[in-house]
């Protein structure tokens, strides 16, 4: 009898978990759709510059949520050491010491100008994902 009720709960713990990974995959491709668009058809001084960047760190957010579907409240944290890392690479000039600089797609994935408003902006992003973040773990 035990024993079925821990498979019940078990049962139930990974449809919670799948039903937030859903979620996560569906708000992962939907951003990524919108950072395309931006990237394609958005050709401002506004959006494409700091909306992107803001959108950036909440595509890895939710890429790194469907495989972490519980909470971390480091996590927004840990995005923004990474996002203004590879920034921090750009200002080093990454893209020339690797040699890739004719590389479009790499030139693009890895950036290739430093620009300390993109490290803000990716703040204003993970301050954002702390705020939903801290929210998220008040529900529970």
């Amino acid at each position: 009898m035990w024993l079925w009720k821990c498979i019940c709960i078990v049962e139930k713990e990974i449809a919670c978990k799948m039903k937030k990974r859903t979620k996560y995959i569906i708000a992962f491709f939907l951003l990524l759709f919108v950072e395309v668009i931006i990237a394609v058809y958005v050709h401002d001084s506004f959006i494409r510059p700091y909306g992107g960047d803001v959108l950036v760190v909440m595509v890895l957010y939710c890429l790194i949520r469907i495989w972490i579907p519980d909470c971390c409240r480091l996590l927004p944290l840990y995005i923004f050491l990474f996002a203004a890392g590879v920034e921090l690479l750009q200002y080093c000039r990454l893209v020339q010491v690797l040699g890739v600089e004719n590389n479009p797609f790499l030139r693009i994935v890895i950036g290739s100008v430093f620009d300390i408003k993109d490290i803000i902006c990716y703040g204003v992003g993970c301050i954002i994902l702390g705020i939903k973040e801290g929210s998220a773990r008040r529900k529970h």
